[in-house]
């Protein structure tokens, strides 16, 4: 049977290494491949290694190490104007002195397209962001979130095959921002566009994204889709950084069917799923999600251990309630309830038990 595009690697990165200085290595050894279609986020911290992995696949750095392939090809010697990627940044980078068709015009001119099909292309890539009736305007005088428009618009217009997106909606207003995600994501799946966006707010990423690399000091933590990274962390600096996250710190006493008996520092035991732990002695790191927690004893699995907890703040916030605890130890273990009619409001100073399916919770390195 042949191969479709969508077997094969279209964006790869093989054994591909960074260096500024010669000695430290702000990427390494990355390996990565990315389907024809996809919609790929790389998220880290600042100086984790993301944005100069999407300097590379643009041609802006060159790799110390390794291999970049676009379509089976090898980029790595091909310079940035030649690699047809379309690029949009957090600045927007539009032409000041240029009207908006200028603008969107410009990379069709240096790709030496006629005067009529530069003029159809850029009515429709307008067209695209609902922008049309801009195009004699100059960028000052547009919003900030119709300059991002356009400045995506710019990117399309010469129908890339690979687009590349540096924090665009970092500077935007919230509602702006929400809003653009779903065009942007909505527009990339509707056009068959390859996209690698960078950003470091994990709810962007979640959102928007086919599947997520998780990078920290130059590697990739994490590679999955948004669902299993947040609910099956594969270590505990992916388990702290998407998503909000309570941690309790001990040792491994069991290992049997699945299943870790963990004692935690102050004593207690309690159930965890062992997903970076083979064996009893290990110190571990348990992690359980907000809104896994229960405290009606009756959605628990017989036997399951259960916690006593003292309610110390009780947040109201709209669709949810947002409760911090005193348990085993820490003031910050936060629960997470959902605004339903018969929902309890705990009060400071009660005291509650709480509990937990073991597969909820994943003891993790330490």
């Amino acid at each position: 049977m042949a191969k479709t595009k969508h077997d094969t690697a279209f964006v790869e990165f093989e054994r591909v290494q960074k260096s500024y200085d010669g000695v430290n290595l702000v990427v390494k050894d990355l390996n990565l491949s990315m389907p024809q279609g996809e919609f790929l986020t790389m998220l880290g911290p600042s100086g984790s290694g993301k944005t100069t992995c999407l300097m590379m696949l643009a041609g802006f750095e060159t790799a110390t190490h390794g291999d970049i392939r676009l379509d089976g090809v090898s980029i790595n010697n091909i310079p940035p104007h030649k690699r047809g990627i379309g690029m949009v940044f957090q600045n927007y980078a539009l032409f000041p002195h240029m009207t908006v068709a200028e603008n969107l015009a410009f990379p069709l001119e240096v790709r030496k397209i006629g005067k009529s099909e530069r003029e159809e292309k850029v009515m429709r890539a307008l067209g695209m962001v609902q922008m049309q009736d801009f195009a004699g305007r100059r960028p000052a005088q547009l919003s900030g979130g119709q300059q991002q428009r356009i400045a995506l618009s710019r990117a399309l217009v010469f129908e890339p095959e690979l687009v590349l997106m540096d924090e665009p909606l970092g500077a935007l207003d919230k509602q702006l921002r929400e809003t653009l995600q779903f065009e942007i994501t909505n527009l990339a799946h509707e056009l068959g566009i390859t996209t690698v966006y960078v950003t470091h707010d994990q709810t962007e990423a979640l959102t928007m994204s086919d599947r997520v690399a998780v990078f920290d000091d130059g590697r990739i933590q994490q590679l999955a889709p948004p669902d299993k990274l947040y609910e099956e962390p594969e270590n505990s600096f992916v388990a702290q950084f998407i998503g909000e996250n309570n941690t309790l710190e001990g040792v491994v006493k069991e290992i049997n069917n699945g299943v870790a008996l963990v004692q935690l520092d102050g004593g207690d035991i309690i159930d965890a799923k062992p997903v970076n732990v083979t064996k009893p002695g290990e110190r571990t790191r348990v992690s359980i999600r907000p809104e896994r927690v229960e405290m009606d004893p009756t959605r628990l699995q017989e036997g399951a251990h259960t916690l006593k907890a003292e309610v110390l703040e009780f947040v109201y916030m709209g669709d949810i309630f947002r409760t911090r605890l005193r348990v085993a130890g820490t003031d910050e273990f936060i629960i997470k309830t959902r605004n339903a009619p018969d929902q309890v409001r705990l009060k400071p100073g009660e005291q509650i038990e709480i509990g937990w399916m073991a597969e909820d919770c994943r003891a993790l390195d330490a």
